[in-house]
């Protein structure tokens, strides 16, 4: 074999290779403006989606509350359902529009000085009405002298209603819930705010731990399941805990319900 024969084969592949990257890049880019169009599509959609629907909700209370008269108790039970279909469906927008932000890298964190405690109450006030109508059970346990957070109070809440409301769809009537927040574990820089939240309901298998977690994820996809949502929650949640160097992970057997628990720093305000 002739050593212009090797260089001709070398050349060869060389420009072959270059050939094959080149179409890859091309490919990657592609990819990249099909991901960015779709964000900026789901963020357009759910902005528009949220103006009409916010005015039905608001059209629907007014009946609601007789201010263009008095309704039978038929109606208003009707009404009732309009408005509650209205804001689950406004919810749903909401973590869509999140997600889009997310993808989109234009999280970012407010970061004021609060204290758990009053996240806590506001998650359980807006709860107790779907509380009261499973018949469930709700216990929440605060470590005492727990320190104020330096935090985003917003995306706190937003995690504790998130995990709450879970637990509370999970759960079927007659079950448990329940909250406890404590000191966790040191660090360099000082310790972690450990957040529990729990339930008593239909559990999680240990093969579904990490795919709850995944975005659009169910894991009863099926169309007849009845636990319906945009498989966003959980995934966003946990982005909002990463956002604060935080962790967020479950413990859970099928039929023995489950335990969400999330860390968050505790830094002092500047």
């Amino acid at each position: 074999m002739t050593r212009a024969y090797v260089d001709d084969v070398s050349a060869e592949r060389l420009a072959s290779l270059q050939e094959q990257n080149l179409e890859l890049s091309r490919l990657a880019a592609e990819l990249r403006n099909e991901a960015a169009l779709r964000t900026q599509f789901l963020s357009n959609i759910s902005h528009d989606l949220r103006t009409p629907l916010t005015a039905i909700i608001t059209h629907g209370e007014i009946l609601r509350d007789g201010i263009l008269g008095e309704l039978t108790a038929r109606q208003k039970d009707s009404v009732g359902g309009i408005i509650g279909g209205g804001r689950q469906l406004l919810d749903m927008i909401g973590e869509i529009l999140t997600y889009a932000r997310g993808a989109a890298h234009q999280l970012t964190l407010t970061r004021t000085s609060f204290s758990i405690v009053s996240a806590v109450e506001q998650v359980c006030a807006l709860s107790e009405s779907l509380i009261a109508k499973k018949q469930l059970s709700l216990a929440v346990t605060i470590e005492p002298e727990l320190p104020p957070l330096y935090a985003d109070r917003d995306k706190i809440a937003h995690i504790l209603g998130n995990l709450l409301g879970n637990a509370i769809d999970f759960t079927l009537p007659g079950g448990r819930v329940w909250i406890n927040c404590s000191r966790g574990a040191s660090t360099e820089r000082g310790y972690v705010m450990l957040v529990e939240v729990g339930d008593t309901g239909i559990g999680i298998a240990p093969e579904h731990h990490e795919l709850v977690f995944r975005e659009f994820a169910q894991v009863d996809a099926s169309a007849s399941r009845q636990h319906h949502g945009t498989g966003l929650g959980l995934a966003i949640a946990r982005r909002f805990v990463e956002l604060h160097d935080g962790r967020l992970w479950v413990e859970s057997t099928l039929g023995q319900g489950s335990r969400f628990f999330f860390t968050i720093p505790v830094r002092s305000a500047p």
